[in-house]
């Protein structure tokens, strides 16, 4: 059995992605290899069918409202890694990496998202919802996506986004209601969305085997200039993939106490 993009059926779709494996990686394994990876061994390539199919697999992570404003930009070119590699302040994990993923939000295309997101909708209503509740079902979507969609998202050279903000605190005097309306703060929610995405992504490496490290360091310009991006794409993280140098010895995972970063409220 060879690799075949998006094989899925009824069988473990690890094993099918990845057949050289006995068996796949639990979830805790998966999040034991995890590991950012500062320098690739030069002489293990990628499959990059693999690496595409990963990013497949991220699409299934959740994002605001289901708005899906990213996009994937695998590198598989030497060069264009090369070019890359000073818009991310020459860090080795680029400079080393086989492959690099960029994710970007792309705010400017909510209406596009719209219009091919709400006619599945409404399909989807129609396949999984008694019928007595298609009318319900259909309006509240209906209001969501050509009403409230619109407000959160649309754009004004950043005049409309303290406009709503203004309004949406206004209407929080009175009930409970999101408080954070400007672009900048829209922008938040996808660069979140987007991690989500990112976060997935590196997960599927580590189950198929191949390491990733996360990167935030670099010069967003630069990078857009390097890969031919408009200026409405706003790259928000940059994986580095490839396997790690086994050469290259990884220190402990350094973590603050367990207590410091969680609080139960409640029983």
């Amino acid at each position: 059995c060879r690799f075949t993009p998006l094989c899925y059926g009824a069988h473990d779709p690890t094993y099918i992605l990845y057949p050289n494996r006995a068996t796949s990686m639990s979830l805790r394994e998966t999040l034991q290899h995890r590991r950012a990876i500062r320098y690739y061994d030069p002489e293990k390539p990628l499959d990059s069918a693999r690496v595409e199919e990963c990013l497949r697999q991220a699409t299934l992570a959740p994002t605001s409202s289901n708005m899906q404003l990213y996009r994937c930009y695998h590198i598989t070119d030497p060069t264009v890694i090369a070019a890359l590699t000073p818009a991310c302040l020459g860090q080795s994990t680029i400079s080393t990496a086989k492959e690099v993923v960029v994710f970007a939000i792309t705010p400017s295309r909510w209406r596009e998202r719209v219009d091919h997101l709400f006619p599945r909708i409404i399909e989807d209503i129609h396949k999984h919802q008694p019928e007595e509740k298609w009318a319900k079902y259909e309006a509240m979507q209906r209001e969501y996506m050509t009403k409230v969609v619109p407000f959160l998202y649309s754009r004004g050279c950043k005049v409309w986004g303290w406009a709503r903000h203004l309004v949406m605190n206004a209407i929080a005097l009175f009930r409970p209601m999101m408080r954070q309306g400007t672009e900048c703060d829209m922008k938040t929610v996808l660069h979140k969305s987007c991690a989500l995405v990112a976060q997935t992504f590196m997960l599927a490496m580590s189950e198929a085997g191949y390491d990733t490290c996360p990167v935030e360091g670099f010069d967003a310009r630069r990078v857009r200039k390097a890969l031919g991006l408009p200026s409405s794409v706003e790259p928000s993280l940059i994986v580095s993939c490839g396997i790690r140098d086994e050469k290259r010895p990884l220190g402990d995972r350094i973590r603050v106490p367990f207590e410091s970063v969680y609080e139960r409220i409640g029983k």
